[in-house]
């Protein structure tokens, strides 16, 4: 006799869960991650002039600066547009603010010749800012903004000010004042080189992080 069991259907196909991220991305997203990859470029490019010293790669490196300065603007500008506000993309515009302007800028300045002991502390000590400065802003955001679409001041720099720091390695690279040319030279402290210009990713992070600094953002 016949079995009265219906045969199971078939396993619907479902969408990989990658394709299921992308699906969640609005169009500012988009411009976060052109964001990120800048900061990627200008990373790799620094690397690459360490291999070949050319002030081509060095130059390329500097370049991804505003460029990812311009995504970062967009992105936000056009969030607001949309009002497509959401936590993803507030997370996403964090992560890649760390590595356009807070990662790569520091790997410039250790291309750029920043590779003492001391030099290395302090650029770690500028990322480790940008991350708490970033941190700190998505906690107090909604508290700060008062109910509109964005806050009304920072307390501290922004993380992008930062391309400031990468237009003066700019400008020490077009005056032929790389590696052992760096402004102010270089001190040994208990073993460990630190030059001058390590100070100005030390003062960078510092203000990033100040609760007394406040900057109407406009």
């Amino acid at each position: 006799m016949p079995s009265s069991t219906v045969p199971p259907r078939p396993a619907e196909r479902t969408a990989p869960r990658h394709f299921s991220m992308i699906r969640q991305l609005h169009l500012a997203d988009f411009f976060t991650l052109a964001n990120a990859a800048c900061g990627m470029g200008g990373v790799f490019f620094a690397m690459a002039f360490m291999a070949s010293q050319s002030l081509r790669d060095f130059y390329i490196s500097i370049a991804f600066a505003p460029a990812a300065l311009i995504f970062d603007i967009l992105d936000g500008r056009i969030a607001r547009w949309r009002h497509q506000h959401s936590t993803l993309g507030r997370e996403l515009d964090s992560l890649a603010d760390v590595i356009s302007f807070g990662v790569a800028p520091a790997a410039l300045a250790f291309a750029a010749g920043m590779r003492g002991g001391w030099d290395m502390v302090a650029l770690a000590y500028f990322v480790c800012c940008g991350v708490g400065r970033l941190a700190r802003f998505n906690v107090t955001a909604e508290t700060l903004s008062g109910g509109q679409d964005k806050v009304a001041y920072f307390e501290g720099t922004p993380i992008p000010t930062s391309v400031v720091l990468t237009a003066v390695l700019g400008y020490f690279a077009y005056s032929g004042q790389l590696g052992v040319q760096l402004p102010g030279g270089m001190w040994t402290v208990a073993g460990w080189g630190l030059h001058a210009t390590s100070l100005l990713f030390v003062l960078s992070g510092s203000l990033m992080i100040s609760k007394t600094l406040r900057i109407p953002k406009f």
